[in-house]
């Protein structure tokens, strides 16, 4: 709000803006026309001397003059017409009229004209401003003096209707990868799922993207999206839940990225998805039940994958067979037998798989004749012998193990004596008992219970010395050694490991000409021992805490010990051949292992560690020349 000061004029004269005292050859210089100008009180009638001062004038600014206060289109001036009705009503001669003079039924006209274009201004439809504008101009010849109160109060009414129009909408943010609409986003190049987008986004498009990874929940800040295109990307990796929170989604659009696998949970939350592409990636196996969370899923594309038709996509065959779902003829990259074939045309007697539960803890190949076996031991629904078929290429059930004597095996091991091949089974439930198994012509039979009602927790096969030997570790008692008689075709209890009291997991390894026993202990110091001839003797113990897992390896003439642990780091340990002990090497952060596997592969020695609480991780060997 911006207000002028007035200025008295002691003598009456005529105005110096007049045309009569313009100077020669100047030039008005045209300005803004107000809408309103009224002065009151009327020329010619003195005010009464009890009455207070006479209003101000008041003139609405043109929209294109500033005003003092941004945001408001008026302003109220204090303008000349006062002075001169101050000077009349003092008895003064008025002033000659100048071209700002006007008449009441002009000045009324003048305030309807105002009304209207307020109403413009403040977004009224321009039938409520007509009405207006006649409204007033139908009070011309009534309201005479009062065109002052009337004034001031449309003035008013203006400036509320200007402060409280409706403001033009802010342009919605949007990062500088991406092109935005209201309710649209294409973005290219983006470096990570782009969060600074307009809440009202409904469709998103990624292309080019300088990510490879969509982790959970990476799209739960676009709760509105109904069309998200992911294609031509470098995607490797969808994780679990990535999609979470996008319940209005429809169309989801992941082709020509890199994707080799998908997890079980990776579309879950999608109840609105109804058309799904997932073409034109590295896609060879599809997590069973995966397309289960989409509930009206009406169409699917997966065509150019390089599915590999195998036991772990029978179900999709059969799901396919069932699902009211519209999909793309779909096409086996192997085995040989089954390439090029439509899987939507896969018969299911060709998938006699092996089929395990969740509860798989241990799996053991064995070679028998030049026969492939192998014996899968589950905490439930029992544990079986498979055999290969090379004629079908697959495995078939060889066999049962008995559930009465084996009920819930923790470790085994398969070995050979005197050219017989056994395997055995350690059973770590209060009425089961570790059991000796022995191959005969066609199938694999019971052939002595060795430890009941000891929670027994590993085994290992030891052959030196000519005597075969079998260690029974036990979370309840010290560990067993059994010896081998060849004329019961048994074991014999020889002994126990009397330095431990109890043991996870036992392992052994030579060095030399000596044998030595490694024990892992869950409470207490893990045990290194050395076999004497009769007995072991302890050679070192090792700092250990909630250990259930060890595993010495040998790597190119350097032998370490992996020592686990589920509360710190795994412990790498390397053989000193001075010492004749472990030295502490490496650490290495696998959370809980259950195993760890050595394999040699070609020019690489790798160390495979399996977590109970992570990933299972994978290590490689490397020697580093420090000499030069």
């Amino acid at each position: 709000m911006h207000k002028e000061t007035s200025h008295t004029r002691t003598h009456a004269q005529p105005r110096a803006d007049g045309p009569r005292d313009r100077p020669q050859g100047v030039q008005q210089r045209p300005g803004p026309q107000p809408l309103l100008s009224v002065a009151t009180p009327r020329p010619g009638l003195p005010a009464p001397p009890s009455a207070p001062p006479p209003p101000a004038a008041v003139r609405v600014l043109p929209a294109g003059q500033p005003s003092a206060r941004p945001g408001l289109r008026a302003s109220l001036h204090l303008s000349e017409g006062s002075a001169r009705g101050n000077e009349q009503g003092r008895g003064r001669p008025p002033a000659p009229e100048g071209p700002r003079s006007r008449s009441p039924q002009r000045a009324a006209g003048a305030l309807a004209a105002a009304a209207a274009a307020c109403g413009a201004r403040a977004g009224w439809p321009r039938a409520v401003g007509r009405e207006l504008a006649g409204s007033m101009a139908g009070l011309r010849a009534r309201l005479g003096s009062g065109l002052g109160l009337l004034a001031l109060s449309t003035l008013g009414l203006c400036l509320m209707l200007q402060v409280g129009a409706k403001r033009p909408p802010k342009t919605p943010p949007c990062p500088p990868s991406c092109s935005c609409t209201r309710d649209t986003a294409f973005c290219v190049d983006s470096k990570a799922v782009p969060r600074n987008l307009p809440s009202e986004v409904i469709s998103l498009t990624l292309v080019n993207a300088a990510f490879s990874e969509i982790h959970d929940g990476a799209f739960s800040h676009l709760p509105l999206l109904q069309f998200l295109l992911l294609n031509s990307n470098k995607f490797t990796l969808i994780g679990d839940n990535a999609f979470t929170g996008l319940s209005h989604l429809q169309y989801l659009f992941i082709e020509n990225n890199d994707i080799w696998a998908l997890s079980k949970f990776t579309f879950r939350g999608l109840k609105s998805l109804t058309h799904l592409s997932l073409a034109n990636n590295n896609l060879q196996t599809l997590p069973r039940d995966i397309f289960r969370p989409l509930d009206i899923l009406s169409d699917l594309d997966l065509r150019g994958n390089s599915l590999n038709c195998d036991c772990k996509v029978k179900w999709l065959v059969e799901w396919l067979a069932h699902t009211n779902t519209t999909v793309a003829p779909i096409y086996c990259a192997s085995p040989p037998r089954f390439q090029e074939h439509k899987v939507q045309d896969l018969p299911l007697r060709e998938f006699d798989c092996i089929t395990t539960a969740p509860s798989a803890v241990h799996c053991k190949p064995m070679v028998v004749d030049s026969q492939l076996y192998v014996v899968v031991a589950q905490l439930f629904g029992g544990s079986y012998i498979y055999h290969w078929d090379p004629n079908t290429t697959r495995f078939t059930k060889l066999q049962d193990i008995d559930p009465q004597r084996v009920r819930k095996p923790n470790d085994l091991e398969a070995f050979r004596i005197d050219g017989d091949w056994y395997f055995a089974v350690a059973d770590s439930s209060k009425a089961g008992a570790t059991s000796l198994y022995r191959w005969h012509q066609n199938g694999f039979y019971s052939q002595q219970a060795l430890h009941a009602w000891h929670r027994d927790t590993d085994l290992e096969f030891v052959d030196g010395e000519g005597k075969p030997r079998l260690i029974v570790s036990s979370s309840s008692q010290a560990p067993i050694i059994y010896q081998w008689s060849r004329t019961q075709k048994q074991f014999v209890a020889q002994g126990e490991v009397t330095q431990v009291p109890d043991a996870q997991a036992v392992k052994h390894f030579r060095a030399g000409r000596d044998s030595y026993l490694c024990l892992s202990r869950y409470i207490g110091d893990s045990k290194i021992l050395r076999w004497e001839g009769a007995r072991f003797s302890e050679v070192q113990a090792l700092p250990s805490r909630g250990s259930l897992a060890l595993q010495p390896f040998l790597v190119g003439g350097r032998r370490y010990l992996a020592l686990g642990s589920d509360f710190s780091f795994t412990q790498i340990y390397q053989w000193d051949e001075g010492r004749q002990k472990f030295v502490r090497f490496q650490e290495l952060a696998v959370q809980a292992p259950r195993a760890f596997c050595y394999v040699p592969a070609g020019d690489a020695q790798l160390l495979l560690a399996p977590s109970f609480k992570g990933q299972t991780l994978v290590y490689r060997h490397v020697v580093v020349d420090l000499s030069a």
